[in-house]
Protein backbone atom coordinates (compact mmCIF):
# COMPACT_ATOMS: atom_id res chain seq x y z
CA UNK A 1 0.00 0.00 0.00
CA UNK A 2 2.88 2.50 0.76
CA UNK A 3 4.47 2.44 -2.80
CA UNK A 4 0.52 1.90 -4.60
CA UNK A 5 -0.34 5.36 -6.59
CA UNK A 6 -4.01 5.88 -8.11
CA UNK A 7 -4.72 8.75 -10.99
CA UNK A 8 -7.86 9.50 -8.75
CA UNK A 9 -6.07 13.47 -8.12
CA UNK A 10 -5.00 14.12 -11.32
CA UNK A 11 -4.21 17.46 -11.83
CA UNK A 12 -6.24 19.32 -14.53
CA UNK A 13 -2.98 20.53 -16.58
CA UNK A 14 0.39 18.91 -17.11
CA UNK A 15 2.73 19.76 -14.33
CA UNK A 16 6.66 19.93 -15.61
CA UNK A 17 10.04 20.18 -13.19
CA UNK A 18 12.58 22.33 -14.18
CA UNK A 19 16.13 22.23 -14.33
CA UNK A 20 18.42 25.25 -14.83
CA UNK A 21 22.33 24.86 -15.86
CA UNK A 22 24.92 27.45 -17.09
CA UNK A 23 27.23 27.74 -19.79
CA UNK A 24 29.70 29.96 -20.79
CA UNK A 25 28.70 32.62 -23.12
CA UNK A 26 31.71 32.12 -26.16
CA UNK A 27 29.57 34.55 -28.60
CA UNK A 28 29.98 37.48 -26.63
CA UNK A 29 30.63 39.59 -29.93
CA UNK A 30 27.21 38.14 -30.90
CA UNK A 31 25.65 38.68 -27.90
CA UNK A 32 26.18 41.87 -26.94
CA UNK A 33 24.45 43.44 -29.62
CA UNK A 34 21.32 40.97 -29.26
CA UNK A 35 21.41 42.10 -25.90
CA UNK A 36 21.52 45.79 -26.46
CA UNK A 37 18.87 45.70 -28.93
CA UNK A 38 16.24 43.61 -27.06
CA UNK A 39 17.04 46.12 -23.72
CA UNK A 40 16.35 48.61 -25.85
CA UNK A 41 13.11 47.35 -26.90
CA UNK A 42 12.13 46.61 -23.47
CA UNK A 43 12.51 50.04 -22.04
CA UNK A 44 11.05 51.77 -24.80
CA UNK A 45 7.87 49.25 -24.03
CA UNK A 46 7.73 50.12 -20.38
CA UNK A 47 7.91 53.69 -20.79
CA UNK A 48 5.12 53.42 -23.47
CA UNK A 49 2.98 51.52 -20.95
CA UNK A 50 3.80 53.13 -17.54
CA UNK A 51 1.61 56.63 -19.62
CA UNK A 52 -1.30 54.34 -19.67
CA UNK A 53 -0.97 53.41 -15.84
CA UNK A 54 -3.83 54.67 -13.17
CA UNK A 55 -3.80 54.71 -9.35
CA UNK A 56 -5.81 55.34 -6.45
CA UNK A 57 -5.33 55.84 -2.92
CA UNK A 58 -7.37 53.33 -0.84
CA UNK A 59 -7.43 52.43 2.85
CA UNK A 60 -6.82 49.17 4.15
CA UNK A 61 -7.23 48.00 7.84
CA UNK A 62 -4.21 45.97 9.28
CA UNK A 63 -4.76 43.67 12.14
CA UNK A 64 -4.81 46.16 14.99
CA UNK A 65 -7.78 47.84 13.08
CA UNK A 66 -5.70 50.47 12.34
CA UNK A 67 -6.63 52.59 8.66
CA UNK A 68 -3.66 52.76 6.29
CA UNK A 69 -3.41 54.27 3.15
CA UNK A 70 -2.29 52.59 0.46
CA UNK A 71 -1.52 53.13 -3.19
CA UNK A 72 -3.16 50.94 -5.73
CA UNK A 73 -1.79 50.46 -9.15
CA UNK A 74 -3.96 49.49 -12.38
CA UNK A 75 -2.18 48.17 -15.70
CA UNK A 76 -3.87 48.45 -18.97
CA UNK A 77 -5.21 45.24 -20.13
CA UNK A 78 -2.71 43.70 -22.60
CA UNK A 79 -6.05 42.12 -24.84
CA UNK A 80 -6.49 45.82 -25.58
CA UNK A 81 -3.02 47.10 -25.99
CA UNK A 82 -1.15 43.92 -27.17
CA UNK A 83 -1.89 45.50 -31.31
CA UNK A 84 -0.83 49.02 -30.39
CA UNK A 85 2.28 47.95 -28.46
CA UNK A 86 3.39 45.58 -30.90
CA UNK A 87 3.16 48.30 -33.68
CA UNK A 88 4.99 50.57 -31.77
CA UNK A 89 7.90 48.35 -31.26
CA UNK A 90 8.28 47.14 -34.54
CA UNK A 91 8.83 51.10 -35.62
CA UNK A 92 11.72 51.33 -32.56
CA UNK A 93 12.97 47.76 -33.85
CA UNK A 94 16.46 49.72 -35.06
CA UNK A 95 18.54 46.67 -35.62
CA UNK A 96 16.13 43.82 -37.24
CA UNK A 97 15.33 41.64 -34.99
CA UNK A 98 13.39 38.60 -35.75
CA UNK A 99 9.75 39.62 -35.30
CA UNK A 100 9.14 36.83 -32.71
CA UNK A 101 11.15 39.17 -30.42
CA UNK A 102 8.74 41.82 -30.25
CA UNK A 103 6.09 38.92 -28.95
CA UNK A 104 8.69 37.81 -26.27
CA UNK A 105 9.48 41.39 -25.26
CA UNK A 106 5.74 42.50 -24.40
CA UNK A 107 5.65 39.25 -22.61
CA UNK A 108 8.72 40.25 -20.25
CA UNK A 109 7.30 43.63 -20.18
CA UNK A 110 4.48 42.49 -18.61
CA UNK A 111 5.95 40.55 -16.12
CA UNK A 112 8.53 43.31 -15.06
CA UNK A 113 5.49 45.62 -14.78
CA UNK A 114 3.55 43.24 -12.70
CA UNK A 115 6.27 42.47 -10.26
CA UNK A 116 6.88 46.35 -10.05
CA UNK A 117 3.28 46.76 -9.33
CA UNK A 118 2.84 44.38 -6.48
CA UNK A 119 5.97 46.48 -4.84
CA UNK A 120 4.86 49.48 -5.31
CA UNK A 121 1.63 48.36 -3.62
CA UNK A 122 3.89 47.34 -0.43
CA UNK A 123 5.55 50.52 -0.38
CA UNK A 124 8.61 48.57 -0.85
CA UNK A 125 9.09 50.63 -4.90
CA UNK A 126 9.15 54.12 -6.22
CA UNK A 127 6.80 54.99 -8.62
CA UNK A 128 8.82 55.75 -11.77
CA UNK A 129 9.25 53.30 -15.00
CA UNK A 130 10.82 50.23 -13.65
CA UNK A 131 13.93 50.42 -16.28
CA UNK A 132 15.94 47.02 -17.11
CA UNK A 133 19.48 47.86 -16.25
CA UNK A 134 21.27 44.49 -16.40
CA UNK A 135 20.84 43.08 -19.89
CA UNK A 136 19.59 39.67 -21.07
CA UNK A 137 17.49 37.86 -23.92
CA UNK A 138 14.85 35.27 -23.08
CA UNK A 139 14.69 33.08 -26.26
CA UNK A 140 11.26 31.91 -27.31
CA UNK A 141 10.89 28.20 -28.61
CA UNK A 142 9.71 29.67 -31.92
CA UNK A 143 13.42 31.32 -32.11
CA UNK A 144 15.86 28.53 -31.05
CA UNK A 145 16.03 25.13 -32.90
CA UNK A 146 17.40 22.10 -31.16
CA UNK A 147 19.90 20.01 -32.74
CA UNK A 148 22.09 17.07 -30.85
CA UNK A 149 23.58 18.73 -27.53
CA UNK A 150 23.57 22.38 -29.38
CA UNK A 151 21.47 24.76 -29.60
CA UNK A 152 20.95 27.53 -32.70
CA UNK A 153 19.13 30.76 -32.07
CA UNK A 154 17.91 32.92 -35.03
CA UNK A 155 18.70 36.86 -34.15
CA UNK A 156 17.86 38.26 -37.75
CA UNK A 157 16.91 36.34 -40.49
CA UNK A 158 19.66 34.07 -41.85
CA UNK A 159 21.96 35.29 -38.96
CA UNK A 160 22.36 32.51 -35.91
CA UNK A 161 24.19 31.79 -32.55
CA UNK A 162 24.63 28.85 -31.56
CA UNK A 163 25.49 27.14 -28.06
CA UNK A 164 26.40 23.82 -27.42
CA UNK A 165 26.73 21.57 -24.08
CA UNK A 166 28.16 18.76 -25.25
CA UNK A 167 31.21 18.04 -23.36
CA UNK A 168 29.22 19.60 -20.15
CA UNK A 169 28.82 17.88 -16.33
CA UNK A 170 24.86 17.62 -16.91
CA UNK A 171 24.89 16.72 -20.68
CA UNK A 172 24.29 12.78 -19.21
CA UNK A 173 21.49 14.33 -16.89
CA UNK A 174 19.24 16.45 -19.31
CA UNK A 175 19.26 13.51 -21.72
CA UNK A 176 15.59 12.74 -22.71
CA UNK A 177 14.39 16.29 -21.04
CA UNK A 178 12.98 19.23 -23.43
CA UNK A 179 15.02 22.49 -24.08
CA UNK A 180 12.32 25.34 -23.32
CA UNK A 181 13.23 28.94 -23.21
CA UNK A 182 17.18 29.98 -23.19
CA UNK A 183 18.26 32.98 -21.39
CA UNK A 184 21.08 35.03 -22.94
CA UNK A 185 23.17 36.92 -20.69
CA UNK A 186 26.97 38.48 -21.68
CA UNK A 187 28.98 36.29 -19.93
CA UNK A 188 26.67 32.92 -19.28
CA UNK A 189 23.69 30.95 -21.37
CA UNK A 190 21.16 29.53 -19.06
CA UNK A 191 19.53 26.37 -20.49
CA UNK A 192 16.34 25.34 -19.19
CA UNK A 193 15.20 22.09 -19.40
CA UNK A 194 12.02 20.53 -18.57
CA UNK A 195 10.38 16.91 -17.64
CA UNK A 196 6.70 16.15 -17.23
CA UNK A 197 6.06 15.25 -14.26
CA UNK A 198 3.35 11.66 -13.99
CA UNK A 199 -0.42 12.43 -13.46
CA UNK A 200 -0.59 10.70 -10.38
CA UNK A 201 -0.51 11.20 -6.35
CA UNK A 202 0.80 9.69 -3.70
CA UNK A 203 -1.51 8.03 -1.09
CA UNK A 204 0.27 8.70 1.72
CA UNK A 205 0.05 12.17 3.60
CA UNK A 206 2.52 13.84 5.89
CA UNK A 207 1.87 17.68 7.36
CA UNK A 208 4.11 20.25 9.01
CA UNK A 209 3.72 23.35 10.61
CA UNK A 210 6.55 25.96 10.31
CA UNK A 211 8.26 27.13 13.43
CA UNK A 212 11.40 29.08 14.43
CA UNK A 213 13.59 26.01 15.37
CA UNK A 214 11.58 23.18 14.11
CA UNK A 215 9.03 21.77 12.03
CA UNK A 216 6.41 19.54 13.83
CA UNK A 217 4.55 17.10 11.79
CA UNK A 218 1.98 14.65 11.66
CA UNK A 219 2.19 11.58 9.07
CA UNK A 220 -1.27 9.94 9.93
CA UNK A 221 0.44 7.27 12.17
CA UNK A 222 2.61 9.63 14.63
CA UNK A 223 3.93 13.43 15.61
CA UNK A 224 7.64 14.11 14.56
CA UNK A 225 9.69 16.72 15.08
CA UNK A 226 12.39 18.01 12.74
CA UNK A 227 15.16 20.10 14.29
CA UNK A 228 15.97 23.58 12.77
CA UNK A 229 18.00 24.50 15.15
CA UNK A 230 21.41 24.19 12.96
CA UNK A 231 19.95 26.66 10.59
CA UNK A 232 18.65 28.99 12.60
CA UNK A 233 21.96 29.33 14.34
CA UNK A 234 23.89 29.37 10.82
CA UNK A 235 21.64 32.58 9.89
CA UNK A 236 22.26 34.10 13.70
CA UNK A 237 26.50 33.47 13.31
CA UNK A 238 26.08 34.98 9.73
CA UNK A 239 23.92 38.35 10.80
CA UNK A 240 26.21 39.12 13.60
CA UNK A 241 29.34 38.75 12.11
CA UNK A 242 27.42 40.71 8.60
CA UNK A 243 26.41 43.83 11.50
CA UNK A 244 30.01 44.03 12.07
CA UNK A 245 31.06 44.23 8.64
CA UNK A 246 28.38 46.75 7.72
CA UNK A 247 29.95 49.36 10.38
CA UNK A 248 33.39 49.03 8.43
CA UNK A 249 31.35 49.67 5.26
CA UNK A 250 30.03 52.39 6.59
CA UNK A 251 33.34 54.26 7.66
CA UNK A 252 35.69 52.67 4.68
CA UNK A 253 33.28 52.50 1.57
CA UNK A 254 35.59 50.38 -1.20
CA UNK A 255 36.94 47.79 1.49
CA UNK A 256 33.58 47.47 3.22
CA UNK A 257 31.69 46.95 0.70
CA UNK A 258 34.17 44.29 -0.92
CA UNK A 259 33.22 42.81 2.63
CA UNK A 260 29.77 43.41 2.89
CA UNK A 261 29.74 41.25 -0.74
CA UNK A 262 32.21 38.76 0.62
CA UNK A 263 29.99 37.66 3.45
CA UNK A 264 26.57 38.08 2.09
CA UNK A 265 27.68 35.54 -0.49
CA UNK A 266 29.21 33.25 1.99
CA UNK A 267 25.62 33.33 4.01
CA UNK A 268 23.60 32.71 0.81
CA UNK A 269 26.26 29.61 0.09
CA UNK A 270 26.34 28.10 3.67
CA UNK A 271 22.52 28.85 4.13
CA UNK A 272 21.58 26.85 0.66
CA UNK A 273 23.66 23.87 1.71
CA UNK A 274 22.02 23.54 5.06
CA UNK A 275 18.72 23.96 2.78
CA UNK A 276 18.81 21.30 0.16
CA UNK A 277 20.48 18.74 2.98
CA UNK A 278 17.46 19.17 4.96
CA UNK A 279 15.49 18.93 2.05
CA UNK A 280 17.09 15.69 1.07
CA UNK A 281 16.48 14.69 3.97
CA UNK A 282 13.27 15.03 4.40
CA UNK A 283 12.39 13.72 0.74
CA UNK A 284 14.15 10.52 1.84
CA UNK A 285 12.61 10.04 5.14
CA UNK A 286 9.00 10.57 3.24
CA UNK A 287 9.37 9.69 0.08
CA UNK A 288 6.17 8.25 -2.26
CA UNK A 289 3.97 11.23 0.23
CA UNK A 290 2.06 14.37 -0.42
CA UNK A 291 4.33 17.01 1.97
CA UNK A 292 1.62 19.39 2.98
CA UNK A 293 2.75 23.00 4.32
CA UNK A 294 1.25 26.35 5.80
CA UNK A 295 1.50 28.85 2.87
CA UNK A 296 3.11 31.41 5.21
CA UNK A 297 3.39 34.99 4.46
CA UNK A 298 6.46 36.14 6.15
CA UNK A 299 6.00 40.26 5.48
CA UNK A 300 2.48 40.43 7.08
CA UNK A 301 3.90 38.75 10.22
CA UNK A 302 6.39 41.58 10.64
CA UNK A 303 3.46 43.95 10.56
CA UNK A 304 2.27 42.67 14.15
CA UNK A 305 5.13 41.40 15.76
CA UNK A 306 7.71 43.39 18.10
CA UNK A 307 10.93 44.32 17.38
CA UNK A 308 12.61 41.26 19.00
CA UNK A 309 10.29 38.80 17.30
CA UNK A 310 10.99 40.00 13.61
CA UNK A 311 14.58 39.43 14.11
CA UNK A 312 13.96 35.92 14.93
CA UNK A 313 10.92 35.81 11.70
CA UNK A 314 14.47 37.52 9.73
CA UNK A 315 16.32 34.65 10.25
CA UNK A 316 13.87 31.72 9.45
CA UNK A 317 13.73 30.17 5.56
CA UNK A 318 10.67 28.47 5.37
CA UNK A 319 9.35 29.94 1.72
CA UNK A 320 13.05 28.73 0.41
CA UNK A 321 13.09 25.31 2.24
CA UNK A 322 9.04 24.85 0.19
CA UNK A 323 10.73 26.09 -2.57
CA UNK A 324 13.50 23.58 -2.63
CA UNK A 325 11.05 20.71 -1.98
CA UNK A 326 8.93 22.00 -4.63
CA UNK A 327 11.73 21.39 -6.82
CA UNK A 328 13.34 17.90 -5.67
CA UNK A 329 10.13 16.13 -4.55
CA UNK A 330 9.50 14.52 -8.41
CA UNK A 331 12.99 12.76 -7.64
CA UNK A 332 11.22 10.63 -4.64
CA UNK A 333 7.48 10.22 -5.93
CA UNK A 334 6.44 13.22 -3.81
CA UNK A 335 4.46 16.55 -4.14
CA UNK A 336 4.71 19.63 -2.17
CA UNK A 337 0.53 21.47 -1.51
CA UNK A 338 0.64 24.56 0.59
CA UNK A 339 -2.50 25.39 2.66
CA UNK A 340 -4.05 28.51 4.48
CA UNK A 341 -2.36 28.65 7.66
CA UNK A 342 -5.79 30.75 8.70
CA UNK A 343 -6.78 29.31 12.29
CA UNK A 344 -4.37 25.94 12.28
CA UNK A 345 -2.59 26.57 15.54
CA UNK A 346 -6.21 28.02 17.61
CA UNK A 347 -8.68 25.53 16.11
CA UNK A 348 -9.75 22.22 17.72
CA UNK A 349 -9.07 19.19 15.61
CA UNK A 350 -11.87 17.57 17.22
CA UNK A 351 -15.14 19.55 17.52
CA UNK A 352 -13.75 22.70 15.34
CA UNK A 353 -13.65 25.25 18.42
CA UNK A 354 -11.39 28.01 17.85
CA UNK A 355 -9.51 29.74 20.81
CA UNK A 356 -9.61 33.91 20.50
CA UNK A 357 -5.84 33.97 21.40
CA UNK A 358 -2.95 31.58 21.42
CA UNK A 359 -1.62 31.41 25.42
CA UNK A 360 1.20 29.02 26.21
CA UNK A 361 2.64 25.95 24.33
CA UNK A 362 0.08 24.00 24.65
CA UNK A 363 -3.43 23.90 23.33
CA UNK A 364 -6.63 23.55 25.75
CA UNK A 365 -10.01 22.97 23.70
CA UNK A 366 -12.53 25.12 25.54
CA UNK A 367 -15.35 23.44 24.74
CA UNK A 368 -14.47 19.49 24.27
CA UNK A 369 -11.29 19.51 26.16
CA UNK A 370 -8.81 18.31 23.90
CA UNK A 371 -5.53 18.81 24.68
CA UNK A 372 -2.27 18.78 23.27
CA UNK A 373 1.12 20.83 22.21
CA UNK A 374 0.19 23.82 20.25
CA UNK A 375 2.95 23.46 16.82
CA UNK A 376 1.47 19.53 17.19
CA UNK A 377 -1.99 20.62 17.01
CA UNK A 378 -1.27 22.75 14.31
CA UNK A 379 0.13 20.00 12.38
CA UNK A 380 -3.08 18.44 12.83
CA UNK A 381 -5.07 20.67 11.79
CA UNK A 382 -2.86 21.38 8.35
CA UNK A 383 -3.34 17.50 7.97
CA UNK A 384 -7.22 17.88 8.04
CA UNK A 385 -7.29 20.89 5.69
CA UNK A 386 -5.39 18.85 2.98
CA UNK A 387 -7.53 16.14 3.33
CA UNK A 388 -10.82 18.12 3.52
CA UNK A 389 -10.46 19.08 -0.78
CA UNK A 390 -11.18 15.91 -1.33
CA UNK A 391 -14.15 15.63 1.23
CA UNK A 392 -11.50 12.90 2.99
CA UNK A 393 -12.39 12.90 6.97
CA UNK A 394 -9.67 11.61 9.62
CA UNK A 395 -10.93 9.33 12.07
CA UNK A 396 -9.14 9.99 15.34
CA UNK A 397 -5.68 8.52 16.01
CA UNK A 398 -3.92 5.75 15.74
CA UNK A 399 -3.87 3.54 18.90
CA UNK A 400 -0.88 1.39 18.19
CA UNK A 401 2.65 2.19 18.82
CA UNK A 402 5.21 3.03 16.18
CA UNK A 403 8.35 1.41 16.24
CA UNK A 404 11.55 3.04 17.23
CA UNK A 405 10.52 5.87 18.79
CA UNK A 406 12.63 8.28 20.50
CA UNK A 407 11.35 10.46 23.49
CA UNK A 408 11.50 13.83 22.96
CA UNK A 409 11.41 14.60 26.53
CA UNK A 410 15.00 14.94 28.53
CA UNK A 411 16.56 15.17 25.07
CA UNK A 412 19.43 17.35 25.05
CA UNK A 413 19.63 20.87 24.00
CA UNK A 414 15.12 20.55 23.59
CA UNK A 415 12.41 22.06 26.37
CA UNK A 416 10.07 19.55 27.62
CA UNK A 417 6.94 20.29 25.61
CA UNK A 418 3.08 19.25 27.62
CA UNK A 419 1.28 17.06 25.02
CA UNK A 420 -1.55 16.21 26.81
CA UNK A 421 -4.08 13.92 25.93
CA UNK A 422 -5.55 13.28 22.48
CA UNK A 423 -8.32 11.11 22.76
CA UNK A 424 -7.50 8.95 25.37
CA UNK A 425 -4.52 7.68 23.14
CA UNK A 426 -0.79 7.58 23.95
CA UNK A 427 0.73 9.78 21.41
CA UNK A 428 3.55 8.89 19.69
CA UNK A 429 6.79 11.09 18.61
CA UNK A 430 10.02 11.19 16.62
CA UNK A 431 12.96 14.03 17.07
CA UNK A 432 15.33 14.03 14.03
CA UNK A 433 18.57 16.21 13.73
CA UNK A 434 20.21 16.82 10.38
CA UNK A 435 24.05 15.93 10.99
Amino acid sequence: MRNLRIKTFEPEEKQYIHLTYTIKNNEREKSKKLIHAYVNLLNKGIKYLFRRIETREEEKKNNNNKKKKIMKVTLPKKKEVYKEIRDYLMKENKQDLAKHYIDQAIHDIYSILESWRRRVEKGKAEFKPPLVKKGYVRIKTTLRKVIGKSVRITVKPHEYITYSWDKTWFSKRVEGMELTEPIIKEDKVYLVFRKELPTTTPLEVVSFDSNLYSLDGYDGEKFVTISLKQLYSLKYAMQMKRGKVQSIASKKLKRGKMLLAKYSHRERNRVNDLVHKLANFILGLYNNHVLVFEKLNKQGMFDDASNSLSRKLSRSVWRKLVSVLKYKASFYGCKVVEVNPRFTSRSCPRCGWVNSRMVGKTFRCGKCGFTLDRQFNASLNIFKKYLRKFNFKMWGFPHRKVSGVIPLMGRRGMSIRDFGEVQGSKIEYKIYEIQ
